[in-house]
């Protein structure tokens, strides 16, 4: 039974009315499908993301607008090869790797994820620390709080129950519009620099950083392996293929509008002359935010990076233990009690208690180093990450004729493949010798 019909079964409403227009099946289709590509995206601007958007607004101002919208077709590219491969096989990313190129590319390919997706979550609950710290809440009430939250999110044994929740934050992005709308930001010079690419200055060690960190936050590689897994978990169909597309293209859009929001926050300070380095947060951009816009853009500013850590926080840890599940044949669905996939649990719950508690001992300069060790790792995992993609998406034994890549779809995506590959490697280069590039 695909989709369209479950719809047309499961909508009736209480007086008995059975719905036969054909666009309100179409939207309630839709509704029933959503939710892998919206999550995937939203989550991806994660604590790293508002700080590197809002960082790069408070440097440049918004003239950096335009590879945010250069990135929008990207994202949607890649993201759509990981819900089209999902719903062909009906299994996880790590599962097919394992299957289709041997044990030990799977090995690397889970190892690299493990180490990645942990000193992330490590990142999203300093993040925490930090914000509520600037709101007055202790990091040993904030920290171990958030942390039984998302375990309370993910253990109640029904997949919708968890999507519904976790879709409820993801609306709570919206909020940056108003934030964004109380900076005041300049709509000529907005419309300017998102259609007419330019750099603000030479190139320097400062700028490269900031463009790839901007680049690089657009696709991780848990988002490959969550969704896939997402899909499969949501048993979606060849019939959603359509409507999961339009839920990746959605959830795209929104989340590149959302960047340009943090973008334009972070340009009030660049219009009000406070300097910024690249080692700068997004709590400190809210803080000297409040005297200049008030305690809404502040405290707003603050409560969105939380909300953007927990929900980076759990897409995350989900990615981890779908994965390792898949590879170990343990049962690995959300739709399972507790009691019936312990060890999917088990991964769910160590992971994040592990990353919580790291926060809690380690100083600044040893979480600093951690963020640096996390970009590199990413950038050397990422362009194997998209290739397993590629090749599998290639597979026509594996996808048929329906399913495996176009040939213009191969263009489009070796290309990106070719431009995250550089852009990896010029990253972990600029981290490893930070003089790479003049001053």
């Amino acid at each position: 039974m695909n989709s369209a019909d479950r719809a047309v079964t499961k909508e009736v409403p209480a007086k008995g009315r059975i719905v036969t227009s054909r666009w309100k099946r179409q939207v309630l289709t839709y509704l029933m499908v959503m939710g892998p590509g919206l999550i995937v995206m939203v989550a991806d601007n994660d604590a790293g993301a508002v700080s590197s958007y809002t960082l790069a607004g408070a440097q440049y101002g918004t003239r950096l607008l335009w590879i945010l919208i250069l990135l929008l077709p990207m994202t949607y590219f890649v993201q759509e090869m990981v819900a089209r491969l999902g719903i062909a096989t009906g299994q996880g990313h790590a599962a097919m790797i394992y299957k289709r190129f041997g044990r030990w590319w799977g090995v690397f390919s889970l190892a690299d994820l493990q180490l990645v997706n942990f000193l992330t979550l490590v990142t999203e609950f300093a993040a925490i620390s930090i914000a509520l710290s600037s709101m007055g809440v202790s990091p040993y009430l904030a920290v171990p709080v958030a942390a039984a939250g998302l375990i309370v999110i993910v253990v109640t044994g029904s997949y919708l129950c968890w999507e519904r929740m976790v879709i409820g934050l993801c609306c709570l992005d919206v909020v940056w519009f108003a934030l964004a709308f109380a900076c005041k930001p300049s709509t000529a010079g907005v419309l300017h620099d998102s259609i007419v690419p330019g750099l603000p200055c030479g190139l320097n060690s400062a700028l490269v950083f900031l463009i790839i960190a901007i680049v690089g936050t657009t696709i991780a590689p848990w988002q490959l392996f969550f969704q896939q897994s997402c899909v499969a978990d949501k048993r979606l169909r060849f019939a959603d293929l359509k409507w999961a597309r339009l839920d990746t293209f959605t959830g795209a859009t929104f989340t590149i509008l959302v960047a340009c929001c943090m973008m334009m926050v972070g340009d009030l300070a660049f219009r009000h002359h406070i300097p910024f380095t690249n080692d700068s947060n997004a709590a400190q951009i809210a803080n000297s935010l409040g005297p200049i816009a008030g305690r809404f853009v502040r405290n707003g500013v603050l409560v969105l990076m939380v909300n953007c850590a927990v929900l980076g926080t759990t897409a995350v840890s989900l990615s981890s233990a779908w994965a390792y599940g898949e590879v170990k044949g343990w049962p690995h669905s959300l739709r399972k009690k507790v009691t019936d996939a312990p060890g999917f649990y088990a991964v769910y719950v160590l992971c994040v208690a592990a990353a919580a508690g790291i926060v809690l001992v380690l100083n600044d300069r040893q979480l600093q180093a951690i963020i640096l060790g996390v970009q590199v790792l990413a950038g050397v995992m990422l362009p194997s990450a998209v290739i397993f993609l590629q090749l599998l998406l290639n597979d026509r034994e594996l996808l048929g004729d329906e399913f495996v890549n176009k040939p213009w779809n191969n263009v489009v995506n070796w290309a990106i493949t070719v431009v995250l590959f550089g852009l990896s490697l010029i990253l972990a280069a600029q981290v490893l010798v930070p003089k790479l590039f003049p001053s």
